[in-house]
């Protein structure tokens, strides 16, 4: 019923500034993911691009300052954002901040994502935040495990013990498991446009069907955002992404859509029958 939702209401969800002139139009390089309140404990922090200069150790350490600022302020209504490039990239002025209901307080994000990393990386640095208290955490991981020829049973075990240390870490905390994007195929000009042409969407389709009954069976949500930007083939729309991987501003705005739409139709109801 929901991704139904979702799919009638994404035409409506790209007003004209967010338009490209084509098919290929960049996003504009989006600004430190740090949030305000980090920006002004910790010293200045590295940009975007600054950061794939970094060791992975060196970023899981960076994710790990940023956690222990977020830790110390405990805000309300804290949302964690796990996950690769997919979610490092998420414009900050994009993700959503209006207060559930029933709260005063506005959301915090804290952005827990790293280029590149699959899900036994993601699975091996979920402590750094074990401190927080949030209120919501999204996972989205996996496609650099098939670019990387990872095995499709390995990612949903993974994925599993993901799920199981974040309920027991974060009891009080809703968590969702966001399903795993398409690409473009083809039409791709990511660099590494081999490894994904030997990933078929088909087969991704498939790795989701098991990881939304791995999130059932758990007792987790479940997102599928993956109708929301597949074609007619599959594919991920041409027009939004930057080079068939990746999001662009179009497709940013659709996943924050349909997290406004999920917030507010899944988890909110959920927390009214807790409380």
């Amino acid at each position: 019923m929901l991704t139904t939702i979702l799919l009638l209401n994404r035409d409506r969800w790209l007003p004209a500034r967010f338009q490209a002139s084509d098919s290929t139009s960049q996003m504009q390089t989006p600004p430190d993911l740090s949030t305000s309140l980090m920006s002004k404990t910790l010293a200045p922090q590295p940009t975007l691009g600054q950061r794939h200069q970094l060791s992975y150790q060196q970023w899981v350490a960076l994710l790990g300052r940023e956690a222990e600022v977020i830790a110390a302020k405990q805000p309300p209504n804290l949302t964690v954002l796990a996950g690769d490039s997919l979610s490092l990239w998420f414009p900050p002025e994009l993700l959503p901040r209006d207060a559930p209901s029933g709260t005063r307080r506005d959301r915090t994000w804290l952005n827990q994502g790293i280029s590149g990393d699959t899900s036994a990386g993601l699975l091996n640095r979920l402590y750094v935040f074990d401190q927080t208290e949030p209120s919501t955490i999204f996972v989205m991981i996996g496609i650099n495990d098939l670019l990387r020829g990872g095995k499709d049973q390995t990612i949903l075990a993974n994925q599993r013990r993901i799920i199981r240390y974040l309920r027991r870490v974060h009891p009080q905390a809703e968590i969702v498991i966001q399903s795993i994007l398409p690409h473009s195929g083809a039409r791709s000009t990511f660099r590494a446009r081999d490894r994904l042409s030997e990933v078929p969407n088909s087969r991704i389709r498939k790795i989701n069907q098991q990881l939304e009954a791995i999130a059932r069976s758990e007792g987790v949500n479940y997102l599928n955002l993956y109708p929301l930007f597949s074609n007619s083939q599959g594919d991920l729309q041409l027009d939004l992404t930057t080079d068939g991987l990746h999001l662009n501003s179009q497709g940013y705005l659709v996943w924050r859509s349909a997290l406004v739409l999920f917030m507010g139709l899944q988890l909110e109801p959920a927390n009214a029958k807790i409380n």
